[in-house]
């Protein structure tokens, strides 16, 4: 175990790796609201997370979880077309909420091309919220409707897409 008097204990979340302190302070430096994207090996969590110094005020949040209860999704919930229209159930509800402008938080994920992450950043992105990206990040359509799983499901996220934004 490491002593001495120059010696300085890191803070608990750094050591567990949960929290890149540089990243999360040049996030909050923006002044921003920021989405938080997290995935898990069943669901992805979106969150609309507003800083405040007692603590961080979440404004909006979706569950994956959410497409089997209320739009009868019969698919993974942690496939990239559940992660993109999570992402829009969230940008709806944000956009309803008078939230217009954001910025990504993917804390410490690695920025994959076509990742689940950005899928759902398009979904949030396709209902109307403002947010800083690179369009090559972005899965293409073929991933988010989900052709590469299955034919059916192309027409299966159109629907529930159009049902989401109201059409």
């Amino acid at each position: 175990m490491k002593q001495g008097p120059r010696y300085h204990v890191k803070p608990r979340r750094r050591r567990e790796g949960k929290t890149d302190y540089r990243k999360r302070l040049k996030l909050l430096k923006s002044r921003k609201i920021r989405i938080v994207v997290r995935k898990s090996l069943k669901n992805t969590q979106i969150q609309f997370v507003e800083y405040k110094e007692i603590g961080d005020n979440i404004l909006v949040s979706a569950n994956s979880k959410e497409l089997t209860s209320k739009y009868n999704w019969k698919y993974s919930t942690s496939s990239t077309p559940a992660a993109y229209l999570t992402g829009l159930i969230a940008g709806k509800r944000a956009k309803d909420k008078g939230i217009d402008e954001c910025v990504l938080d993917i804390g410490r994920y690695i920025p994959v091309t076509g990742s689940k992450i950005f899928a759902s950043l398009k979904g949030v992105l396709d209902a109307g919220i403002i947010c800083s990206h690179d369009e090559k990040k972005l899965p293409n359509d073929d991933r988010i409707t989900g052709k590469q799983i299955d034919e059916k499901l192309v027409s299966i996220v159109n629907n529930i897409k159009n049902q989401i934004i109201g059409r």
